[in-house]
């Protein structure tokens, strides 16, 4: 083998014997980071659940916190930001300072601001991250008009010229504050009073009859308007939990008896039936969960 053959079959071997360059090794492309969610709202949003008569508190089995799991089913990873506080209504929402810790979400933002204003700035701040934002807000406007001593048809329709200005100006405020990429979706309520059924006073049974025209024909729609006007969407938990079902439909539920089937559903789903609380058990919730889920458009994971 000639002097000049050899270099060359040394170099080719030499050659051979190194390591894979940095070009040629495989990439490993970054996680993308979590997508954030934004919950705004009152107890429906901190997940409250009762433990007894006038007892409870906030909860990690809300809605807000079961949608990440099936939001990710979907192909979005979220992370949850929950603004919510207990006892908010359209009118505190927009301008009552602060929240009290017990009413807080487990986990949310401390804020002494109104709950739109600490919402708004956190997503004006972060809207390039911000992909979803829920509103649970209304129920407390309309449910004292289910006590006694108040006639439900005035109050209710006093509460829903008050739902339609005041959702209508946190839907418009969220928008500005977010773009027009950001999906809003507003959430309505299990019709709850259904449950005064099981009392077994006409007076009740009657009251349960007009909670079902109420949310059928008056908050829900009004909700919707007011989420429609600012580009974001109503989902309809109170036809998704069998409110507007047939009320001469019975089924035995203890222990309660034979009641309607649309009254059994609500003291599954909620602890009205048995503690005279508003609240949803952890099934409700999932359900109000699923409903905002399904608004995700599907991605490839």
């Amino acid at each position: 083998m000639s002097r000049s053959t050899l270099v060359a079959a040394l170099a080719l071997l030499a050659a051979c014997a190194l390591p894979v360059t940095a070009s040629a090794a495989p990439k490993h492309h970054a996680k993308p980071k979590a997508k954030l969610y934004v919950s705004i709202g009152d107890s429906y949003a901190t997940g409250y659940q009762a433990t007894g008569v006038r007892q409870g508190g906030p909860t990690t089995n809300g809605f807000a916190n079961q949608l990440p799991a099936l939001a990710k089913r979907r192909g979005h990873k979220l992370k949850l930001v929950n603004f919510g506080c207990g006892g908010a209504t359209t009118t505190s929402i927009l301008h009552s300072d602060g929240c009290a810790e017990s009413a807080r979400a487990i986990g949310g933002p401390r804020y002494d601001v109104p709950q739109i204003e600490a919402a708004e700035r956190f997503v004006r701040r972060n809207r390039k991250r911000v992909a979803l934002v829920t509103v649970s807000i209304g129920g407390n406007d309309v449910t004292r008009c289910a006590s006694g001593g108040v006639d439900p048809i005035p109050c209710v329709a006093g509460a829903v010229s008050d739902l339609e200005a005041n959702v209508g100006e946190v839907a418009r405020r969220l928008r500005a504050a977010g773009g027009k990429k950001v999906r809003i979706v507003g959430t309505t309520y299990p019709d709850v009073i259904l449950g005064a059924w099981t009392s077994g006073q006409p007076a009740d049974q009657d009251l349960a009859r007009l909670s079902v025209v109420a949310f059928q024909t008056l908050i829900n729609p009004t909700l919707k308007k007011a989420y429609e006007a600012a580009g974001g969407t109503l989902v309809d938990v109170t036809a998704a939990t069998g409110a507007y079902g047939s009320l001469d439909a019975t089924t035995t539920f203890d222990p309660y008896g034979v009641v309607p089937v649309p009254v059994a559903e609500v003291c599954r789903l909620t602890y009205y039936c048995e503690f005279r609380d508003i609240h949803a058990r952890t099934d409700g919730y999932r359900i109000i969960a699923e409903l905002v889920a399904d608004t995700l458009p599907k991605r490839r994971r």
